[in-house]
């Protein structure tokens, strides 16, 4: 080894450390945020109205993403990471996926993406507004934004907002984008697809 490669390695070490120190601070530091009340909000369903509380089951946590729909395929990326992990995440708390298209369309999308984790439409809701992922003021951030709101359902019934956060490339919800990271070029201006031409097993 070289005393380049030798450096570098020190380098390397010196930013995991600092990446991971900065990683537990930002959770510490959400922890902190003010928890803000919000109510009982009714959804669709594939039977029918849901309210927010029915979300939950038998947890008293509750994971929800904010999709914006069939038609996005880097939210159609998120939620298929998320699918893979879905029976670990439902085992410590409540996971769903919400989303702007209509119960039928969503339902339908959901069963062809093979999707593991219940989806209900925010059609008709203040929901998603009010949680900070739509905004009708125009400009880069106008529409629907994709994100989670994670839920704590209180000893009285009631439901707080504990946390909150936007996706996008390179976030921590999302693990292609850190093995794109590895390859020689990095991500190289790559962008999901609903599909994929089929591809050849390894020999």
């Amino acid at each position: 080894m070289t005393n380049n490669d030798a450096r570098l390695d020190k380098e390397l070490e010196a930013a995991y450390l600092e990446l991971e120190r900065a990683r537990k601070n930002l959770a510490e530091l959400r922890r902190k945020l003010p928890q803000e009340a919000v109510d009982d909000y009714q959804f669709q369903g594939p039977n029918g109205p849901v309210s927010l509380s029915a979300l939950f089951g038998d947890k008293e946590d509750l994971i929800l993403v904010h999709n914006m729909g069939s038609g996005c395929s880097y939210c159609t990326l998120w939620a298929d990471n998320f699918n893979g992990a879905a029976h670990h995440l439902q085992d410590r708390a409540a996971f769903a996926l919400i989303s702007p298209d209509s119960p039928a369309d969503q339902q339908a999308f959901a069963r062809e993406r093979g999707w593991r984790f219940p989806v209900y439409s925010a059609q008709g809701s203040e929901f998603t507004a009010d949680m900070g992922f739509q905004s009708s003021g125009g400009g880069f951030m106008s529409g629907y934004q994709p994100g989670v709101s994670v839920f704590r359902r209180n000893e009285d019934g009631g439901i707080t907002r504990v946390a909150k956060d936007h996706f996008g490339p390179g976030d921590f919800y999302c693990g292609v984008w850190h093995l794109f990271d590895l390859l020689a070029d990095g991500p190289a201006g790559w962008n999901p697809q609903f599909e994929y031409p089929d591809q050849d097993s390894p020999a």
